[in-house]
């Protein structure tokens, strides 16, 4: 980022992406990769979440709420939202959150902080898998249940 991002959602370029019941339209304004803030604006369509219950090791997240009423999933139960409120997830497990529009016919609308941390190490408790991407770039993910030992299939052939 070579200077100060500023505008409304509709001066930043949309994306949209929808699998299940998971959609979501988002204006990036700053990028993860080059910057110390990721800072988008979110749109959620009623009944729909945006991303599946999940965790990131080393990045704080924040929602600002503009517009709808959201159910946001934590780590100690859910917590209904409102125009105007925000909530701030720590790293780890106790910042494990999922956001809903519980809204009948509105739109959910709110602006997503999140510090960055190269790489984003992202848990998914419900479906035990973690992720991971490096500069904005998704990278692989796998079930937590496939977790090895460091030194299995590892050789010890040519050591002295």
């Amino acid at each position: 980022m070579d200077t100060a991002a500023h505008g409304g959602q509709e001066d930043f370029e949309p994306r949209h992406a929808e699998q299940g019941a998971f959609v979501y339209t988002k204006h990036v304004v700053t990028p993860k990769h080059g910057s110390q803030l990721h800072v988008s604006f979110m749109e959620i369509p009623p009944g729909k979440s945006a991303f599946p219950y999940h965790y990131h090791d080393g990045i704080t997240e924040a929602f600002v709420i503009l517009q709808g009423t959201a159910r946001v999933r934590t780590s100690t139960g859910d917590i209904a939202l409102g125009p105007g409120e925000v909530i701030v997830f720590p790293p780890g497990p106790p910042g494990a959150h999922r956001i809903t529009n519980v809204s009948p016919d509105e739109p959910l609308r709110y602006v997503d902080l999140d510090t960055t941390s190269i790489p984003d190490v992202i848990h998914y408790p419900d479906s035990g898998k973690t992720a991971y991407n490096v500069a904005g770039v998704p990278g692989a993910a796998w079930r937590d249940a496939d977790q090895v030992d460091y030194y299995d299939g590892e050789s010890d052939a040519g050591m002295s």
